[in-house]
């Protein structure tokens, strides 16, 4: 008595692999691929393999181009974001007086980057500014917060202290925040902060958490390196 072996039954998983592994199946037998007929994702009507596959690579194409736009448009977006860092750059070399150069700050800021709010605060001033304006308000605890990032600070206004020290005209405090701390050397090193400087909108996505830092702590770096000669 002879007992037969079970055969599996062909799989489309097999038949995709065996036309995979077989590119010259369809050269040799056109007429299958002629007959072939799928429905269109574009219609109920049935196309052709052909015509499908030039659907797919049409649809390639437009997601291609899509992508590309995207990064032309970023990549002319930080250009302009580049070249109004250099102008504010500019703008603080070329304050003589060092007792100027916190209002040069902001008012660039809020000029060049329509920032709706700014302000900053220093402290470990030199003798001539101990009493100026923007050494004032920042409490022991505000001064260790800054110390304390490590890179700037984007998100809502929780009550944060330093919100405090933003006018703004409307009289509506601010909904978002960009908090950069100021230190000598890089942002993230741990160098104790002398300042901080504090961006706000009245529109709680402007600063967003999960906003790009890159130019901001570019940002901080340059404020720091200006604001050192109040030192």
């Amino acid at each position: 008595m002879t007992t037969s072996s079970h055969i599996p039954p062909i799989t489309e998983d097999d038949i995709a692999q065996f036309l995979t592994q077989t590119p010259g199946f369809f050269e040799r037998h056109a007429e299958v691929l002629a007959s072939v007929q799928i429905s269109s994702p574009h219609g109920t009507r049935a196309v052709s393999l052909q015509e499908r596959q030039a659907e797919m690579l049409r649809e390639k194409i437009k997601g291609l181009e899509q992508r590309i736009m995207e990064m032309v448009r970023h990549g002319n977006e930080n250009a302009a974001i580049s070249a109004k860092v250099d102008h504010w750059t500019s703008a603080l070399l070329q304050v003589r007086d060092p007792m100027d150069l916190p209002q040069a700050v902001v008012d660039g800021l809020r000029t060049l980057f329509d920032v709706p709010q700014a302000a900053v605060r220093v402290w470990g001033v030199a003798g001539p500014y101990i009493d100026a304006d923007f050494t004032q308000g920042a409490s022991e605890d505000a001064q260790a917060f800054a110390s304390s990032l490590t890179m700037p600070f984007c998100g809502p206004n929780l009550g944060f202290e330093p919100a405090a020290w933003l006018a703004s005209e409307a009289g509506e405090p601010p909904q978002s925040l960009a908090l950069l701390p100021l230190r000598e050397g890089a942002i993230d090193s741990a160098t104790p902060a002398f300042g901080l400087l504090v961006l706000g909108s009245p529109d709680p996505q402007r600063f967003d958490a999960t906003l790009g830092t890159e130019f901001l702590a570019r940002m901080a770096e340059l404020a720091s390196a200006a604001l050192m000669r109040l030192r």
